[in-house]
């Protein structure tokens, strides 16, 4: 069992931040003399994580392990921007397959793990919030149980939904104050879980907690929502220049699971005419990128840095805080 580690909850004001980024500024690294084991890069679409991420497990010689969920699923690499570099717990995954959390947890602990063994440190990036808690932290993750539970929890509720949400309460009272009527696919789970008298609210709010398995430094790429829209239609018009379209098609025509199909922009470039897919796979590339910046602040100890710059400085920043620890 590994010692776990924290990530700092002292808050780091922008002009702190500013300060660390002029000190040391040019000055030669040390090797890989980290004050920690994991550094993991989170932000939203369009913010250069991938690349910085890159850019740090390039100087430390160690890998990046990807924390998004969609990048897991194969034939989707444009739509999920998958990077170009090797990147472990990216493509493992045929899209009609469905990924737990669970799953993806038990693979993403396995890969820090044997990083950091092997090489010393390892690099998580991603812009999924859960699946990079999963990767970092122990979450208390309901287990999976009799399909039949499901079978039974789908049919009251394709029945009729209010019922489906009355039992819920009436079992998990917890659980059916969590999660709205309307959504089927977490109803459905909390529903089976109760019938197997578990739940799908854990008793104790470890997702938000600042404990980790490893010694971690968790960063977080900034840009001002002016900038972070300039980059998403600039992001949209390369992915359509280079096949995204095609990639979507093929997409819908096989057979698909509900996660890999949550792919921003899949349904409408394989349906609508170009101008209206466009358009709709910016506006709901824009709403995700602000759902992540919202999340990215509740991460408790996380370092926010500007990333409106090269991203060498900012991968340089990153490697300052983590030798700083």
């Amino acid at each position: 069992m590994h010692t776990p580690g924290t990530m700092r909850d002292t808050p780091v004001t922008e002009s702190s931040l500013r300060l660390q980024w002029v000190v040391g500024r040019g000055a030669p690294h040390e090797g890989t003399n980290l004050g920690v084991e994991v550094i993991a890069v989170f932000g939203p679409t369009a913010s250069g994580k991938s690349v910085v991420a890159r850019r740090v497990a390039d100087a430390l010689g160690t890998e990046v392990v990807s924390a998004d969920a969609l990048q897991v699923y194969r034939g989707l690499p444009i739509l999920t921007n998958q990077p170009a570099d090797s990147t472990l717990l990216v493509a493992i995954r045929d899209l009609p397959d469905p990924m737990s959390v669970g799953e993806y947890a038990a693979l993403a602990h396995r890969a820090v793990d044997d990083l950091i063994e092997d090489r010393g440190a390892a690099v998580v990036a991603g812009g999924t919030g859960l699946y990079l808690r999963a990767a970092l932290a122990d979450l208390e993750i309901p287990p999976a149980v009799d399909r039949s539970n499901r079978a039974r929890a789908e049919s009251l509720y394709d029945e009729d939904r209010h019922a489906a949400h009355a039992r819920l309460s009436e079992l998990d009272r917890d659980a059916a104050t969590a999660v709205h009527v309307n959504d089927r696919r977490r109803v459905v789970r909390a529903l089976e879980l109760a019938e197997a008298g578990l739940s799908l609210v854990p008793p104790s709010d470890r997702l938000w907690s600042g404990l980790t398995r490893r010694p971690t430094l968790v960063v977080g790429l900034d840009l001002c929502p002016d900038t972070l829209r300039d980059r998403i239609e600039a992001r949209a018009d390369d992915m359509i220049c280079r096949g995204a379209v095609a990639e979507a098609r093929a997409a819908a025509l096989s057979p698909i699971s509900r996660s890999a199909e949550k792919a921003l922009g899949l349904t409408e470039l394989a349906t609508l005419p170009l101008a209206e897919a466009r358009e709709a796979l910016v506006m709901r590339t824009q709403r995700y990128a602000a759902y992540q910046r919202k999340w990215m602040r509740r991460i408790p100890g996380i370092v926010l840095l500007d990333a409106d710059r090269a991203s060498e400085e900012v991968a340089g920043d990153v490697l300052d805080l983590a030798r700083a620890r």
